[in-house]
């Protein structure tokens, strides 16, 4: 195995981007050729920085804030009282642990949800919270290489799958993004008052 994909073995597979890069494996790539520093993964923490160290042969040093913090595993959960369908968080979930289908309500596969929070900025209506799953314990006690190699496993199936599509998913516009949370906001007063 190369340098690579030795370290990509033991960063934890949140695809978090928190790094700076848009999955582990380029963050894997980038520290391999020397153009990223061993200390840009918050998920891993300490633990993580150390065991890179080990691979790659550069000092120990402490997590770079600008990344992040050390802190303990999270999961998410959707308050389905507020969920709206709009399906923006599923759209930004790297690993699919979040279900559901435009305009019905959604939920999270916890057991597959890696903790990157991607899905908190993109929720308009904020129905989306965090759970501390892991008490005290952060990085990799936090975290185990068998919940990594599943995290990774449903990452590359759904990087599969996307570009199995006919046409790769652009980017939603603000516009579009906007438009199509405003027609779930009117479906959602809609049922409010039916129900009144």
């Amino acid at each position: 195995m190369n340098l690579a994909g030795r370290i990509l073995e033991v960063l934890p597979q949140t695809q978090c981007t928190r790094c700076g890069y848009p999955d582990c494996a380029a963050y894997a790539n980038a520290i391999a050729k020397g153009e990223a520093a061993i200390n840009h993964c918050p998920p891993g923490g300490l633990q993580g920085i150390k065991r890179l160290a080990a691979i790659t042969g550069q000092a120990l040093v402490a997590l770079n804030p600008d990344n992040g913090n050390e802190s303990p595993r999270n999961i998410v959960w959707i308050d389905e009282n507020w969920c709206i369908g709009c399906t923006l968080c599923i759209e930004a979930c790297p690993v699919d642990a979040i279900v559901g289908t435009h305009k019905l309500m959604h939920t999270v596969i916890e057991a597959e949800c890696t903790g990157c929070e991607l899905c908190l900025p993109v929720c308009p209506v904020d129905c989306i919270v965090l759970e501390n799953i892991s008490g005290q314990a952060t990085g990799w006690d936090a975290w185990s290489a068998d919940a990594a190699q599943r995290a990774r496993q449903r990452y590359e199936e759904r990087q599969q799958r996307l570009s199995a599509l006919p046409s790769a998913p652009q980017p939603l516009s603000e516009q579009h993004k906007q438009s199509r949370v405003q027609a779930a906001l009117s479906r959602a007063k809609k049922q409010t008052s039916i129900s009144d």
